[in-house]
């Protein structure tokens, strides 16, 4: 019997035992997820003797301590314009100081030293609208995934003398019952009085279930679908020098749909993401110069949103990723000058090119897996950078595809994230409202202080 279980033990799990745990230390809390803890997680891909996924049982880029974040390159957005709706539930106010509150916290377990950059005041706001794009507004501590895992060990170190863990341990059922909930394993069952599901992307279809089961409405939610660009990193330094990471949108002229940069990552290098037995592509970067490489990459994503009759949004999105996997064994890797004279490219015309890949991919044509609006809304995009960032339409630009975010169903919460039934939180990227590291964690310190009884 515990006061509270936490279910997922990426960031909205951690800071909702961090709080907890701090604000009333004689709760009894237990932490479970399916994956390992951190130092337990390795990904057997290589690029040598391992390039492309082996299926294992638990995927250690997705799951364990530290969620889906913990190999990412550690970019915690402050901001209520994108990262998640989270603002619509408690408000921007009370949104942007939880996250500066995460922000302190990161720092305090192993990020000081690193930076926090600001696009207030840069004159690339202007150039961007000189030129139809739309360069968003954000504070970013940017910790590096070396730097990053530093702080999610001193984490744990912390919270394993006042947590209790349950690694490699899958939830497969919740119940409601009186006085609480029910949490069934594989081998036990396990009671509490408060229940925290953080279960991030990769269990957005044991979350789909769990919401069936109880009947707690949800709502279709977005998919977001495009490429990875890698290009030399001195084509975009003059942005991610100042900026670090900039989301800049643009509005194509032939659909009138909107296509943004995300995850942006200089001198870093493009890594493959297992979600549900799909292999998808990503980025990280590194703070230890050592580690850097000489190119800069980043995601050109398209979100799709569907009406009825549809609301697999993420089915749409699972399906062209397995039309690249068919095709490519995996990620598929094309030269822009390729893609627009409708050819495939090779691994001769790849090597003779200006960019070296960090990610081994199989050369192909990404005109057949990508639907035709997204690829033309993404060709576009590319262009419309050229414009600030001379050097991104070069014929040797890389693109690697597909990435695919998914984002789970909407659960339908009230303000204080709870389900219909009192006691059972839903929150970070799991909950459909949060899609980033800092409001994942926020949602979590927010969940945290409404147990404790903390007004706010």
């Amino acid at each position: 019997m515990y006061n509270v279980i936490i279910i997922g033990a990426g960031p909205g799990g951690i800071f909702t035992a961090y709080e907890l745990s701090n604000l009333n230390p004689d709760l009894k809390i237990a932490v479970f997820d399916s994956g390992h803890d951190l130092g337990s997680r390795h990904c057997p891909i290589d690029g040598v003797k391992v390039k492309s996924c082996v299926g294992c049982r638990s995927c250690s880029i997705m799951s364990g301590f530290g969620g889906a974040g913990a190999f990412s390159d550690g970019k915690y957005n402050i901001t209520n314009d994108f990262g998640g709706t989270l603002h619509e539930h408690i408000g921007k106010k009370k949104a942007l100081e939880l996250m500066k509150y995460v922000d302190d916290i990161n720092v305090k377990f192993g990020g000081a030293g690193t930076r926090l950059y600001s696009t207030a005041g840069t004159k690339f706001k202007k150039l961007c609208i000189q030129n139809k794009l739309n360069l968003l507004d954000a504070s970013v501590r940017h910790l590096g995934t070396d730097i990053n895992f530093v702080v999610l060990q001193n984490l744990y170190d912390e919270l394993s003398k006042k947590v209790e863990f349950f690694f490699d341990t899958p939830v497969r059922e919740v119940k409601v019952v009186d006085g609480g909930f029910e949490i069934y394993t594989d081998d036990e069952k396990y009671t509490c009085e408060k229940c925290v599901v953080s279960v991030g992307r990769s269990g957005s279809k044991w979350m789909e279930t769990v919401c069936k089961n109880l009947g707690i409405r949800t709502k279709s939610n977005r998919v977001d679908i495009g490429v990875r660009v890698e290009l030399p990193a001195v084509v975009f330094s003059h942005l991610t020098d100042e900026l670090y990471e900039s989301k800049i949108v643009y509005r194509t002229e032939k659909f009138e749909d909107n296509v943004r940069t995300f995850c942006m990552n200089p001198n870093g290098i493009v890594v493959n993401e297992n979600t549900n037995g799909i292999v998808t592509v990503n980025g990280h970067s590194y703070e230890d110069p050592k580690l850097q490489t000489e190119n800069t990459n980043f995601a050109l994503l398209v979100s799709k949103h569907f009406s009825e009759p549809f609301e697999d949004s993420n089915g749409y999105g699972e399906s062209i990723a397995r039309l690249s996997n068919m095709l490519g064994g995996g990620v598929m890797v094309q030269r822009f000058g390729d893609l627009v004279r409708g050819r495939r490219s090779n691994v001769k015309r790849i090597e003779e090119g200006l960019v070296t890949p960090t990610l081994a991919a199989t050369p192909g044509d990404l005109s057949l897996v990508l639907p035709k609006r997204i690829l033309d809304g993404i060709i576009e995009m590319i262009y419309a950078l050229d414009k600030i960032a001379p050097g991104t339409a070069n014929d040797d630009t890389l693109l690697y595809g597909v990435e695919v975010k998914f984002y789970n169903m909407e659960v339908e919460l009230n303000d204080n994230l709870q389900t219909k039934y009192d006691g059972l939180y839903v929150i970070g990227d799991g909950s459909g409202i949060t899609h980033s590291l800092s409001h994942a964690s926020a949602s979590g310190v927010f969940v945290a202080r409404d147990i404790a009884g903390i007004s706010e």
